[in-house]
């Protein structure tokens, strides 16, 4: 009996674990400083890239859902060896970001309880590292990222409705921008990579895989799962965005250290400082687990102990996350160069999951790809490398 039959926890359990993937520590800062910078374009901004996104996840899911096979086996379809090169792009990728959610993590801990950041370092991967101890950890990761993900949404929303908006200008500057084209167009890019960038779209596909909701005849439940996932990232964003807009609207320099947890006090006092705590908190901790889970899953194909051994792999996999955070204490360069690093990952994998769309041997016969999503796909693949291009010259440069 597949996980389907049991109700259907793991197709929603799919779509929180993707949007909670995306909704970490980074996602909170971006959407706080785009709002500060663009005011109520911001919208426009959401609007564009979910747009992108869901293109992108669209046909990732489908293609990955419907064969079967995780991202590195289909890349492997494609051309022998090349699933390698992917796997190890993601993994890499997902150990330093995991790196940066530890970091968010305990944040989130010092901004809601006071917590000595050291300690809170050691709490965030060791809260994420219990999921995986458990007998039956896939249900309880579902469960906790569906948990986690429903308390971001109430709090944020509690604050909405503490600071009030102007909802009319948020509306009217969604279709209508007011911004310069420039750093509209900048920030649709970030966004779309930090919405499903590297292993974020990856990370339902593969849980739905390995809950058996597979093939042809679950199109329409995978699809269903891929746009709920959207759905969810794009609801905690706009929320954010309102919050934020709240505030910054009456004239409020957002202080840039972190501008998501000071937009909140600024708005909502110290309740709501704590609060802002609470959200980093829930973001980090889901994040940990997304990033863990997905970068192993890269793995695990391609030698069996891993496989089987697929629990503790992932918990080294946050342990060493977790060391190395306490060690380098802030790890500002590799976190710029994982972000510019992700940006190029998007547009390879897209691309070769559209090459797989049209293999008999890959994808069976009688399987006909939705030409649409084709078409929208090339645009999104050419539309993200440039993004991945542009940004991973820009910020490398920068390094030096």
């Amino acid at each position: 009996m597949t996980e389907k039959k049991k109700g259907g926890g793991a197709l929603l359990g799919a779509a929180f674990l993707m949007a909670t993937s995306a909704i970490g520590p980074g996602f909170l800062t971006q959407t706080a400083n785009f709002t500060g910078s663009l005011k109520s374009s911001f919208g426009f901004v959401i609007l564009v890239s979910i747009i992108l996104s869901a293109i992108a996840q669209l046909n990732i899911w489908r293609v990955l859902c419907t064969t079967g096979l995780r991202g590195q086996d289909v890349a492997n379809k494609v051309l022998p060896g090349l699933g390698y090169f992917v796997a190890f792009m993601i993994v890499l990728g997902g150990l330093v970001f995991n790196i940066g959610n530890v970091g968010g993590g305990a944040l989130g801990f010092n901004t809601l309880l006071g917590i000595p950041t050291w300690l809170g370092y050691i709490l965030a991967g060791a809260l994420a590292i219990v999921v995986f101890l458990l007998k039956n950890a896939k249900a309880a990761m579902d469960t906790l990222t569906k948990a986690l993900g429903g308390i971001m949404i109430i709090v944020i929303l509690i604050v909405i409705f503490v600071v009030k908006p102007p909802m009319g200008d948020a509306l009217q500057h969604t279709f209508i921008p007011d911004a310069e084209t420039k750093p509209l167009f900048d920030a649709i890019l970030t966004l779309m990579g930090g919405t499903v960038g590297g292993y974020i779209t990856f990370a339902g596909a593969h849980r739905l895989i390995d809950a058996g909701i597979t093939g042809k005849e679950n199109q329409k439940e995978i699809t269903k799962s891929s746009v709920m996932g959207i759905v969810i990232a794009t609801i905690v964003r706009i929320f954010l965005f309102l919050a934020v807009l709240g505030v910054v609207v009456k004239g409020v320099e957002l202080d840039a250290a972190n501008p998501a947890a000071d937009a909140f006090r600024q708005g909502a006092g110290e309740i709501g400082y704590r609060f802002a705590g609470l959200v980093l908190l829930c973001a980090a901790i889901t994040s940990i687990i997304g990033a863990a889970y997905t970068s192993v899953s890269f793995l695990k194909t391609f030698n069996k102990k891993i496989e089987e051994k697929e629990n503790l792999v992932i918990i080294a996999f946050i342990a060493v996350s977790t060391l190395i955070m306490l060690i380098l204490g802030n790890p500002a360069v590799l976190l710029v160069f994982a972000g510019a690093f992700n940006g190029l990952i998007l547009p390879i994998t897209l691309g070769i999951c559209l090459i797989a769309a049209y293999k008999k041997s890959i994808m069976g016969e009688g399987y006909k790809h939705p030409i649409v999503l084709t078409i929208l796909g090339v645009i999104v693949v050419v539309v993200s490398a440039y993004m991945g291009i542009t940004t991973f010259v820009s910020k490398i440069a920068g390094l030096f």
